[in-house]
Order: structure tokens, then sequence, then C-alpha cells
């Protein structure tokens, strides 16, 4: 039986709400199918399963149509996910008013699936199941079947995410979800296999119990639904008591955070394995704030230990999602652009704290690829690649030694050496590259210098990349999501700053360009995806939010105004769609959105940090920079809100201690003047290669003079006797200009 008893004091899962934790505890219901726990299982669960099945790629709805018949009702979408289940013989609805009416029309429980295209386990479940025609044939009979990209609607995914995890302690994806014709969810987990195996329940089974407990408790069924939505309303409605907004929240939370290092292999916890950026950047935070030594320290192990793992792609660049096991070196081999656009930050942030290159290489290594793979001719950035091709996880990054050796020849052993590539392979018979701890005997024994050792190696991995490129590759789903883009614009405009490379320039021009031609509507909302030209879904409030601090960032990169003006604007249409006043704080989905169970606030870190955590964060840097008190005001209500959260939850609030650090400052503009452009610009690069999250430079030009919303900053603010002129200032306020490079290093040694 089905009995899904539930607290009316639920309480939300401690910090992060998906899979991307550290250990989470939550609360757990005790749904059960014949007295068994709900099964629960993650994107990376590995079973036994076909590997020679054919690979759902994201084209294969338009070349399916003479093998496997008509297609159903996600033909005519244009997400790639949902496109890969358009010829499955399940009757899919996608996400809408039309599956919830034929459910009420048909009485029947409707079950959701969740999932996205560069998951491997959603391409098993689909494999296995979705693609069954016994067990499809169930699913129509018994089921209105809805199928959601997770990418697309977040809105929905966290919701019944939120459920899942109530229910069974746990969540991950493909999500698995039944509920009643009014979308209130009675049960739920995430993988299953078509038949029970592992000790894991059958998929068809799963089917025949829910069925036959729904035609003979429906109303029970109906009721444990209401509850769920009750349980899920409170979560978000739940706020701890407030604490200060003091700098202790944050070495609390460096003290707290740092309990689940991994001293050994770095990350937090064993395994599965993520790389966890946000807070990763708090502790730098802290080490900058408090001189907390061991907190830099462990961001470099952690750092280092990613760089050197196979979750790092040596030849083409760029991080996989997350590794499965503690040491980094068995990645599930998906690329997200949200990992990648998150950790090109913190690796230049780790090269301006330490100035070891290596971090600098590898987040230009990741933007490379970002621009070889990730990026449209238009400029905008793609969602993802796939974990799989030609049907199996992993194949398009795997090597066999004698590949190797037949394509370098007498340059493979001393790469062999350096890469962990032996006869046996180091992963199910195959090698995935990871730098060893033989670099400095190979290189010894080579003779070589550095330079000429590192440029032999980067020959070796040229001519295994170009070989690499020949084979079959991952399927890219290649929408645009606002949200995401927004954090790769701040990616680049922060590299270009750095380096001065042009092309990190020219991207974060077109990148923004881009987005606000294609993704901002004329009534100046914005929208959350675009796929083939087609713009569906209303932005979320991390789209507002990544999107507003994106356009702060290459404004000030590439000395834009349309860019600064339209993060102003923005933020407003921000405030008035996704700010509660009463409440203070922000909610995810904007007022007109359409109306789900509940409207959630989103307040925990994930994947992709909180809504409301980057929007506090967006405005009161936005704040600093242009002197609006409005946008700091309302981001320092919205942080008192949450200052409980950050003291007894701080793993999942790394984004709003983040802004806590802003609000407390000293915030501080550096303006760069001089009768040399190129002198000044060469000043500015140097101001950016320090570690100094709370400044922000300006090189101060004719036309950045003229700023509609920096011309009190930089008023009168001139090179004195022509030479170069740094001055600091904390908002209005300005020092005496720091005269001349010698006075200027002085100043910045005195500061350091």
């Amino acid at each position: 039986m089905i009995d899904g008893t539930m607290s009316r004091r639920a309480r939300c899962p401690n910090g992060v709400l998906h899979s991307d934790t550290h250990a989470h505890a939550g609360v757990q219901g005790s749904a059960n199918i014949d007295g068994r726990a709900a099964p629960v299982g993650l994107c990376h669960r590995h079973i036994s399963y076909n590997k020679d099945s054919t690979s759902r790629t994201a084209t294969k709805a338009t070349t399916m149509s003479d093998e496997h018949g008509e297609p159903n009702r996600l033909i005519d979408e244009t997400s790639p996910y949902l496109l890969q289940h358009a010829y499955n013989p399940v009757d899919w609805y996608p996400w809408g008013e039309d599956a919830f009416a034929a459910a009420r029309e048909q009485n029947k429980p409707v079950f959701l699936s969740v999932g996205y295209s560069a998951c491997h386990w959603c391409h098993v479940m689909e494999r296995e199941s979705f693609e069954h025609p016994q067990i499809a044939e169930l699913m129509n009979r018994w089921f209105i079947n809805v199928k959601v990209d997770r990418e697309e609607r977040p809105d929905v995914d966290q919701i019944y995410m939120t459920a899942v995890q109530l229910v069974t302690g746990r969540g991950g994806w493909p999500m698995s979800v039944f509920m009643t014709p009014d979308g209130a969810p009675f049960y739920g987990g995430t993988y299953w296999p078509p038949v029970a195996q592992q000790g894991m329940i059958g998929f068809a089974d799963i089917l025949a119990k829910i069925n036959e407990y729904w035609q003979q408790h429906k109303d029970e069924c109906v009721s444990k639904g209401q509850e769920m939505v009750s349980a899920i309303q409170e979560i978000q409605q739940q706020q701890q008591v407030k604490s200060m907004l003091k700098d202790d929240l944050l070495s609390h939370a460096a003290e707290e955070v740092l309990k689940a290092a991994d001293w050994s292999h770095g990350g937090f916890g064993t395994a599965p394995k993520f790389p966890h950026p946000v807070d990763l950047k708090m502790l730098m935070r802290c080490w900058k704030r408090f001189g907390n030594e061991q907190a830099l320290k462990f961001v470099r192990l952690t750092l280092d230990k990613m760089w050197s793992g196979g979750i790092y792609d040596h030849l083409g660049g760029g991080f996989a999602r997350y590794s499965t096991d503690q040491i980094w070196l068995v990645p599930h081999f998906e690329k997200m652009l949200y990992d990648n656009a998150q950790l090109v930050p913190l690796y230049l942030d780790a090269y301006a704290a330490t100035g070891e290159k290596h971090y600098l290489t590898v987040a230009k290594e990741t933007l490379d690829y970002v621009l070889r793979e990730m990026t449209s001719p238009d400029g905008g950035f793609y969602a993802t690649q796939d974990a799989d091709s030609e049907g199996v996880e992993g194949k398009f990054y795997i090597w066999k030694k004698a590949e190797i050796d037949e394509l370098l020849g007498d340059d493979a052993e001393m790469f062999c050496r350096c890469y962990d590539v032996a006869e046996g392979g180091n992963w199910e018979g195959h090698t995935i590259l990871n730098r060893t701890d033989n670099f400095a005997a190979v290189q010894q024994e080579s003779g070589l210098d550095d330079e000429t050792f590192e440029q032999k190696l980067r020959q070796c991995r040229d001519t295994l990349l170009e070989a690499r490129e020949k084979r079959i590759h991952p399927g890219r789903d290649d929408k645009h999501v606002l949200g995401w883009n927004g954090m790769m614009l701040s990616a680049f405009a922060q590299a270009a700053g750095m380096t001065g490379d042009l092309r990190y320039g020219d991207a974060t021009q077109k990148a923004g360009e881009f987005l606000l031609r294609e993704l901002r509507a004329e009534n100046g909302l914005l929208w959350h995806t675009m796929k083939d030209g087609q713009r569906k879904i209303p932005g979320f409030l991390d789209d507002y939010a990544c999107f507003i601090e994106g356009l702060t960032d290459a404004a000030v990169a590439v000395q834009n105004e349309t860019f600064l003006n339209a993060a102003v604007e923005l933020s407003e249409v921000m405030i008035e769609q996704f700010y509660d006043d009463s409440a203070e704080a922000f909610l995810y989905t904007p007022q007109d959105h359409e109306k789900l169970i509940v409207r959630i606030r989103d307040q925990f870190d994930n994947a992709i940090p909180s809504g409301s955590n980057l929007a506090m964060h967006a405005l009161l840097k936005l704040g600093q920079i242009t002197g609006i008190e409005r946008l700091t005001s309302i981001a320092t209500k919205a942080l008192d809100t949450v200052s409980g959260a950050m003291l007894h939850q701080p793993s999942g609030m790394g984004q709003a201690l983040q802004a806590l650090d802003r609000y407390l400052g000293p915030t501080e503009t550096l303006v760069c003047a001089g009768s040399d452009s190129e002198a000044v610009e060469e000043l500015s690069r140097n101001l950016r290669n320090r570690f100094s999250p709370l400044a922000t430079v300006l090189p101060v030009s004719d036309s950045l003079a003229d700023w509609k919303h920096l011309q009190e900053l930089v008023a009168d603010k001139r090179a004195v006797d022509g030479e170069l002129t740094v001055y600091r200032c904390q908002g209005t306020s300005c020092e005496a200009p720091w005269v001349g490079a010698e006075a200027i290093q002085q100043q910045l040694n005195s500061l350091n």
C-alpha cells in the first residue's frame, strides 16, 4: 500500500535542495509500496544496462519517423530533451493545462517525469522503460504522462523535487512523481529500472500498484497530495530567527563548511563529489577578510585536485558536472554551461590570490572550450553537452593505450607517464586522462626546461584533441538559458578585464548584445530560454539576477554604457516582478506567472546559486558602482531576512554570504586616469589581477565621463600633470589621488 503520512512541521532539507549536497538530512515521510521504501536514485547511479543501445541525441526526433511511426505531442516542442522523447510509444504531454484537463476528464492520476538532455540516467530510463512497448501501454492506459525539461522549467522541477525529498530524503534525475489531476504530488522517486533488480522495485510494478491504489483509495491519494502541498508551502514560508548582519556570520560559515572538507582529495564529503564553486568562493572571501589561511589552503587543494583529475578535460578544456568517485578521477561526463561559468571566475580568483599561472591556464582553456564548442554564431552560449555518445557513457573522452601510442609515436611514453595511461586503463578497461605525480620526474629525465617540456605536452594534447574531433560527438543541447548565459557573460568579462585578450572582450560584447536583443521582450521583461528563435517561458528570478550582474561586469570590462543602463533598468523590473515588500524577500517566479501549487522562494544554493541570493549580490554590486541607494536598500532588507539561514545552514547559503561580505565592505572603486590610454589599460589590468573582490576598476575615457550612472563617481577625475593617476573611492568619498607609477605601487603595497 501507499502510506505517505507527512508531518505538518516538515522542514526543508538542510542547505542545497537537489543532489548537489554535502550530507544533508531531509524530512522523510513513510511512502511505501507493499511496505518497501520508495526507491531513490541519482542520475549517476550505476546498474547494468545495455550499452549498445542507440543514444538519444537532440536530432533524433527529426530522423525517427520512418522507424518508429507517428510522434507524440512532444514533436511540437523546441527543447532538445523533449524532442528526444517525441517518438516514444508513451503518449507524452508537455507541461500545461491540456494535460491536467485530460487527467480530470479521464479521472486519472498524472505521471510527471523530469530530466534534462545531458543526463545519462535519464537516457537509460527512456531506453529501458519509455521505449518499452508494454510499459508504455501501461502508462498510457492508467496515467496522463507529462514530460518536463528541468532546464526549461526550473520552477516545476523545484516544487516536485522538494516533494520527492520530503518523501525519500534524497533527490536526483530522472525525477518521477505521481500526482492528482490538480497537481498535488502523492508519491515519487527518481530512476527506477523496468523490472525489479539490485534491491530496487521495478517501474512496471510501481505503475500497477499506483493504479490499483488510485482505483481503490483515491480519496487517500488526494488527501496525501493535499498534505504534501501544505508541507511544501510551509517550507517556502519558513524562516530562521534573524541574526545580526556581522562578519561573525562569515567566520562561522567558513568554520562550518570546512567541517565537510576532504583534506586528502579536496572537495566536500566522499562520493559523488561536486565542485561547489559558490562555497569555495565564499572561503576565499573569508581568507581575504580574516586572513584565514586554512580556507585558502583548502580552496587551492580542491582546485588543484579537480584540475589534475578526470573531471577536467585535459585535451579540450572545461569541466564535467561532477565526479562519481572521491578522487575526481571518473566524471559524470556531461558538461554544463553553468558549472563552467562558475568555475572560470573561481580559477581566475585563485590566480589573482596566489599568482600561480596554472589557475589562469585552466580558466583560459575552459573559456576557449566554450568559444569553440558552446558558443552560437550570434554570440549566445549553449546549455549542455551530453554524457553519452553512441549510447555509451564517456565514450567520446576515453582512450586505449594503443591509440595514444600510434598517435604520439616517440612522445607516447612521456605522455602516458604524465597522464596515467596504462595498458589496462584506469576505468572499465579504458583510460580517463588525468595528471599524475610523475611530471617532475619525467621532466627531469627528459632533460627539458619547464617551457619546452610543457610545450611538448601541449603538442601531444593537441594531437590527441585533433584525433578526438573525428569521433562521434556527444549530443549538445543548443538552447540558450538566460541565467546561465548571464553567468558566462560575467566569466568572459572578468577574463577580458584581467588578461586583455581581445577574443574574450569580443565575446563579452557580442554575448551582451545578443542577450539584450534576443531575450528581452519589447515590454522590458526577460525570457528564460530561446531555442530555434522561439521564446516560450518568462524569465525567473535567477535569469534576471545573473543577467544584471553579467551586464554590470560586461559594462565595466568593455566600456559599454548600454550594458550598464540595461542593468539598472532590469533591476527595477526584477524588484517589481519578484520582490515581496511584506516579506522583504524575493520570490522565484514573476507576478503574472502561471499558477502552480505553490509559489517558491528558492532560498538555498544548489548547483546554481539560489535566485534570491543571486539577486541580493547583483543589486549590491550595481548599487555600489552606480550609487543608486534603492538597490542597496532592498538588497539589504532581503539579506536581513535570510540572516538566520546564513547562521544555521551556511552550506546552502554561500552566495548570500558573498552578498553579506559585499554589504559589510568596505567596497571601493579605483578610477584610473592618464594621458596614455595604453598605459591606463595596462594599469587597470594590473589592478584587476589583485584579488580584491570588493573593488571595481574603472579606466577613465572621454566617453566614460559622460555615462549617466557614473557621472558623479568619475566627475573631475583626470590625470594629474599628465601622469598615471588612481583615485580610490568608497561610496562618493575619494582619497587624495595616487600620482605616478611609483606612488601607485607604494599605495598598493600598503593595502596588501
